[in-house]
């Protein structure tokens, strides 16, 4: 089940009408002149892309016109974590993202401008996805889809399964008291995570289609400019992680698990046991790839990577590499696991983020469907 975060910023856009610029502290003065909302007005038109699927997803929100009476409007799924207050204020945002990420959603949508972009960059972890539903009259912000609809669409495909591309998008805002005298002063806040339209990336496009060979070199460099001195890196089986260590000048074991440091082979070809005792009170990170056409990536020719090993590595550590034609193959199934430890497979299931070039990633969801249907 797809979990999603909702933030609506009720008073969003409310300036643009009447000539103000921005709302940012001028939603009375905005009312007063005569100013209609439009912010639960354009995330109803976003979250319109989603009914068809509202057995696939919840939505964990905010009380009233932060998000609750879209989601009664639609008659979707949902549960409210916070109550705003009357009026709503930029701490009420700040205070529901808190909320929000500690329940572990999947994904953050929010509806509102600049401003609210920058409440919600305040708060969330660099891991967590976000998007915005354009409602305010500034978006120079790189984190909101072109239209409510556009954006819909893109959860839509996330929902549904659909590998989409990670980019970094950058949180910027004016000053909106120069702006009303004429002046324009842009300043960069931060950037979030969004996902962005699934393309190749120019450097691995031949005839629009991946070069094998050329997504491989892609993947390996990116995994290995991510190495750092201190972390020892286990390198599952596979010709994708073959790859980077081919890239490292190491050998390989291309049916088992090696273990790196510091760019140097610290052991080979290690069994469950050997691997556990070398990294149980270390740092290290696991790379790994999936089967192709199966979606395993634990439970399948890597028995090594016991639940033992994984657990000490942690799931936060695990680095999934994958090209995307491999992806594509799967047309849409989701990633499995089988690690024969049921409690661990549950706590694997859900968004991950699999390296598939040089600063390009995709998410792909993990779910096993006897945990689907509890």
């Amino acid at each position: 089940m797809f979990r999603i975060g909702l933030i609506v910023n009720p008073f969003a856009g409310l300036g643009g009408s009447v000539a103000l610029k921005g709302s940012d502290g001028m939603a009375a003065e905005a009312l007063a002149r005569g100013a209609e909302p439009r912010a639960l007005q354009r995330t109803q038109l976003a979250l319109a892309e989603l009914v068809a699927l509202k057995d696939q997803f919840f939505i964990y929100t905010v009380a009233g016109e932060m998000g609750e009476s879209v989601c009664q409007a639609l008659d979707l799924p949902y549960q409210t974590l916070y109550q705003p207050g009357r009026p709503s204020t930029a701490v009420d945002t700040h205070q529901a993202v808190q909320l929000l990420v500690r329940e572990g959603v999947d994904l953050l949508l929010f509806a509102g401008g600049d401003g609210t972009a920058r409440d919600i960059c305040a708060e969330v972890p660099e891991s967590l996805c976000v998007l915005g539903i354009p409602a305010g009259v500034k978006i120079h912000s790189g984190v909101y889809g072109v239209t409510p609809a556009g954006t819909g669409r893109l959860l839509a495909r996330l929902v549904r399964g659909e590998p989409v591309s990670l980019i970094q998008a950058d949180v910027m805002d004016i000053d909106e008291a120069a702006f009303r005298e004429g002046r324009v002063r842009a300043r960069r806040y931060g950037e979030m995570r969004v996902p962005g339209e699934l393309e190749y990336i120019q450097a691995v496009k031949v005839a629009g289609k991946e070069s094998a060979e050329l997504v491989l070199t892609d993947i390996a460099d990116e995994v290995i400019e991510r190495m750092e001195d201190d972390c020892y890196y286990i390198m599952g089986s596979g010709t994708t992680v073959a790859a980077v260590m081919e890239r490292l000048g190491l050998e390989n074991t291309l049916l088992g698990v090696d273990l790196v440091h510091q760019g140097r082979l610290i052991a080979s070809d290690l069994d469950a046991r050997g691997l556990y005792e070398y990294i149980k009170d270390k740092k290290c990170k696991l790379v790994i790839t999936l089967i192709g056409g199966q979606g395993h990536i634990f439970g399948r020719g890597n028995q090594q990577l016991s639940p033992q090993v994984i657990r000490a590595v942690g799931p936060d550590n695990i680095w999934l590499l994958a090209t995307k034609s491999k992806i594509n193959s799967l047309h849409g199934r989701p990633l499995r696991v089988d690690t024969n430890d049921p409690e661990l497979d549950r706590q694997l299931c859900g968004l991950v983020r699999v390296i598939t070039g040089y600063r390009d990633e995709v998410l792909v969801r993990v779910a096993n469907p006897e945990y689907e249907a509890e």
